[in-house]
Parts: C-alpha cells; sequence; structure tokens
C-alpha cells in the first residue's frame, strides 16, 4: 500500500515563480498582468487529482477550557502519555493492521492542537482501531489503573473523535489539506463527546465490509481480506499473533460487540457542506500491562445525535 504523501517543495515553487513571474512590480500605473504561464506550471506541479487520500482521525479533549490552570497546564503532558501508551497497544493487539507503520511514524504524523491534535492513517480501519485504544488506554486513566495519582491530581477527562478521509498533501515539514481541514470543522461543531465520521470514511467501510455495522460480526480473516491489504501485508503474523479485536469466529465475549451508525445529516461550516455520521462502538479487550490483566469494556463515542449546531 503507498503511503506517500505528495510532497510540495519550496524551493521548487519559488523555481517556478522566478522563471515565469517578476518578484517586485512597481510601475505608474497597475495592471493586472496575465497568468496562464504560470497558473500551468502550478498546475503540473500540484496535479490536485493524484494527490492521495488519507484517514485522518481528529482527537479533542472535551471541555478542555474548563480545567483550571494548574490541571490546564498538566493536560498536554498527560495526553502525550495517553498517545505513546496507545501507539504501543496498536502494535501489541493489531500487529497485522500495523505492520506497515513504525511507532515513530505515527508519533512523528501528529499535529498537535495543545488541546488534542490529528493523527495521519493510510486508510479509516486504521484510525478507528487507534480511536478504540486510545479509549481504552482513556479508561484506565480514569479508573485509576493508570498513573493513579496523576489521575486524582487532574481528575477524569473526555474525548471527542472524528474520522475524515481525504486528500492530503505534504510542506515545509507540515500536513495540509482537506482531511485535516474538514476534520477540524466537524470537531468545531460538536458540542459532545461523540466520534464523527465524514461521508468518505462511510463510504469506505460501506464498499470494503458492507457497511459499518458489520464490525460486530466479522472475523480476521474477513478484515484481512479488504483490498488495501492484498499484496504487500504479511499474512504470517496472523498466526504468530492473533487480533485482540478480531477472531477466527464471531464471538460476543471479547472485541467489537455492538456496533451503530447513524447520519445526523449535513452541517455547514464556512462555506463547505459536510454529510456526518454518528458512530457508536462498544468493545471488549484484554488489557495487560506486566503481570497485571484485566478485562475493559468501552465505548467510542455515543448515540446522542442531538444539538449538533
Amino acid at each position: 500500500m503507498n503511503k506517500t504523501v505528495t510532497t510540495f517543495d519550496y524551493e521548487e515553487l519559488v523555481r517556478l515563480l522566478e522563471e515565469t513571474d517578476d518578484k517586485y512590480v512597481f510601475e505608474k500605473v497597475n495592471i493586472v498582468p496575465k497568468d496562464d504561464d504560470l497558473r500551468d506550471r502550478l498546475n503540473k506541479y500540484v496535479e490536485c487529482s493524484n494527490m492521495n487520500r488519507k484517514a485522518v482521525l481528529g482527537i479533542d479533549i472535551y471541555k478542555y477550557s474548563s480545567f483550571k490552570e494548574f490541571e490546564q497546564s498538566l493536560i498536554p503532558f498527560l495526553f502525550k502519555l495517553l498517545f505513546r501508551e496507545t501507539i504501543e497497544m496498536c502494535f501489541n493487539n493489531h500487529k497485522f493492521f500495523f505492520q506497515k507503520y513504525t511507532k515513530q511514524e505515527i508519533e512523528d504524523s501528529f499535529i498537535s492542537t495543545g488541546d488534542g491534535g490529528f493523527v495521519i492513517f493510510d486508510i479509516p480501519l486504521h484510525a478507528l482501531l487507534f480511536a478504540c485504544n486510545f479509549s481504552i488506554v482513556l479508561r484506565t486513566h480514569n479508573s485509576y489503573h493508570f498513573y493513579p495519582k496523576l489521575r486524582k491530581i487532574i481528575g477524569g477527562i473526555s474525548i471527542r473523535y472524528a474520522i475524515t478521509y481525504d486528500q492530503l498533501y505534504y510542506f515545509d515539514k507540515s500536513h495540509y489539506g482537506t482531511a485535516i481541514i474538514n476534520n477540524a470543522r466537524i470537531l468545531s461543531r460538536d458540542n459532545l463527546n461523540r466520534c464523527l465520521i465524514d461521508q468518505n470514511v462511510y463510504t469506505w467501510f460501506t464498499t470494503n465490509i458492507d457497511g459499518f455495522e458489520n464490525l460486530q460480526i466479522l472475523t480476521i480473516s474477513d478484515m484481512a481480506n479488504i483490498y488495501d491489504f492484498q499484496g504487500s501485508y504479511d499474512y504470517s503474523i496472523l498466526k504468530s499473533s492473533p487480533d485482540a479485536l478480531f477472531d477466527e469466529k464471531p464471538t460476543r465475549e471479547h472485541g467489537i460487540i455492538n456496533s451503530d451508525v447513524l447520519k445526523i445529516g449535513e452541517i455547514h461550516s464556512k462555506e463547505a457542506v459536510l454529510n456526518i455520521y454518528n458512530v457508536h462502538l462498544q468493545v471488549t479487550t484484554h488489557w495487560q500491562r506486566q503481570d497485571m490483566r484485566k478485562v475493559i469494556t468501552i465505548s467510542l463515542g455515543n448515540l446522542n445525535t442531538s444539538h449538533l449546531m
């Protein structure tokens, strides 16, 4: 699977300008120039139609501003602890799905917003699995299993999520594009702790697994046969490292035990119109660290579809 993000080089763009444009123009009469030559060169360089789609997971701490100043100052540190713990869980629990990543690559792709941020993945399934594991790690924090003294000092936190799947590009050591823009708009319109997805994510799951609701009944074999994993993925990993959520046979004892998706409708943000769906998962898994093992059931998102303004 091609993970290359379209990259724009600053020096190359400057070169195009120098070849087709004047840096400074001061005339007695201002004249708007013809731009056909520069426009053609930029169109060929950018090639929007060839930009790869990437999945973006937006994570936002719910009611961050309501924390007192001392607790607020510690939350970015806590978030990084939770984030790194989630990466460890993804590599331990889903070795097949995350075999094309490195831990450092996921950490480097994170775009911080102070009270959360955006993580970039190849496909929506990776983003959803990361969100599930983040919710599990968050539950261990909220229930005093993960640095309990820090939990008592900061208090419990709640998270809202958004997953988008759209064009993305890389410029000057940062990621930009529709996938991030739409994700930020969705999060900004949500005033609850939900998990929202856009139309492209909904379509991806419909195309690849016949609908989001099927997550609760599909086996690891079903998931491993998704088109994006064909060709270059090592299937021997499935024998040596079983997946924590998808079993060889459907089960209600662990994994994704409930999966619901509800269309909320269109939201208007600035000039964009986005079709939004509300996602709710119930996940049961074994949380194991060192010699400690505990069964944890969490909900990703909720079923409340009201007050999405």
